[in-house]
């Protein structure tokens, strides 16, 4: 068996462990895995202090399971589009973290809306976040996934944001992709509700921003 050591300073000594930020990218290489810091963490990382996470999240390409380091929650999320994701380097107290970008966390929190605080709180983070966005390379991150339902969502959350030159591009491609109807969110029925003409979308939850 495996282990994987990290030195406790002593004002985290009640915690049981530093930070994650701190031994992330030593975990992951001892693990032989590659990855990037994402969602609500992601998020954190790039000033959205809106929902903090109670576990610090990690996206990679295979199933992990939850790493417990002293009262320290590591949770991952498997993705099969991990290495064409665009992420950038941040620098940390002990080196750097590979942390996803803007673009590919807004693209990820729809993705993984469950484990995002669902619409509300994603919708609430992207707004918080759109100054951020460029429009070129959050088109490049929806094409990196390819996940043509979840872009609809996405492009229907940046119009509710008023984020209309973000959400534009992205029409455009989907509408090249021949999209078909289905539900703003997919755990709900969707029977009586209004379509969204524009995003191919049954509108069977509202959006609602947190200030």
């Amino acid at each position: 068996k495996d282990y994987f050591y990290a030195i406790v300073p002593l004002e985290y000594f009640n915690a049981g462990a530093p930070p994650a930020s701190w031994f992330i990218h030593d975990l992951m290489a001892s693990m032989k895995l590659h990855y990037y810091v994402g969602l609500l963490s992601a998020a954190a990382q790039h000033g959205s202090s809106h929902h903090q996470p109670q576990a610090f999240q990690v996206m990679t390409d295979r199933s992990v399971r939850p790493i417990m380091a002293g009262r320290l929650k590591i949770q991952f999320f498997a993705s099969k589009f991990l290495q064409q994701s665009a992420t950038q380097d941040v620098k940390v107290p002990t080196g750097t973290m590979h942390v996803s970008t803007p673009e590919t966390t807004v693209v990820d929190l729809v993705r993984f809306a469950k484990s995002a605080g669902h619409l509300d709180n994603v919708a609430t983070i992207i707004s918080e976040m759109s100054p951020s966005l460029n429009p070129k390379r959050l088109l490049a991150a929806v094409r990196a996934v390819q996940d043509v339902p979840n872009a609809q969502r996405l492009g229907f959350i940046l119009d509710q944001v008023r984020q209309r030159h973000l959400s534009e591009p992205i029409h455009e491609w989907i509408e090249r992709n021949e999209p078909g109807v289905l539900p703003l969110r997919s755990n709900r029925k969707a029977v009586g509700f209004k379509e969204n003409r524009r995003w191919h979308l049954v509108v069977n939850q509202s959006i609602e921003v947190e200030a």
